[in-house]
């Protein structure tokens, strides 16, 4: 499996900072834009929201430029144990599911259905201190493709 690192214990491998470039294509339209930001994977607040949760809370936050206007832009994730210190259980900050993750072979496909459209995600591994995921998101208004490199920062 040239190219790829396996990953034993996706949470503690994913613990810490990471600088993220994003590129997005609307492959429909030919339109294009960038997101650059930091992401970081800490364990939730003990004393507030999620702290009846174990695994990592995903916090990306930075600046999305998108047909010439630039604006802040965020999100946030839960990352839970996922049945095996390879996989983790991703959702969104309600707690709704969003897609497993498995790294055990440093490479994993996942899908997440959303309405009439379909999110397929390509995760992969390439050493300790990068990564990157690509969304190919299609459905009857969507036709697009979302390439995110993270690189250790902390």
């Amino acid at each position: 499996m040239a190219g790829f690192r396996p990953v034993d214990d996706v949470l503690a491998y994913l613990a810490g900072g990471w600088r993220v470039r994003r590129s997005v294509r609307d492959l429909a339209s030919g339109a294009a834009g960038t997101f650059e930001g930091t992401t970081s994977f800490e364990p939730p607040d003990g004393d507030g929201p999620g702290s009846a949760w174990e695994g990592l809370l995903h916090h990306e936050s930075g600046l999305f430029e998108w047909q010439g206007v630039t604006r802040p832009a965020e999100r946030t994730l839960r990352f839970l144990p996922g049945g095996g210190a390879s996989r983790a259980d991703v959702r969104f900050a309600d707690g709704r599911p969003f897609h497993d993750l498995d790294l055990a072979t440093g490479r994993y496909v996942a899908d997440h259905p959303c309405a009439a459209d379909l999110y397929r995600g390509e995760f992969t591994v390439f050493d300790a201190d990068r990564w990157r995921t690509v969304w190919r998101v299609g459905g009857p208004a969507k036709d697009l493709v979302l390439t995110t490199d993270y690189t250790r920062s902390w």
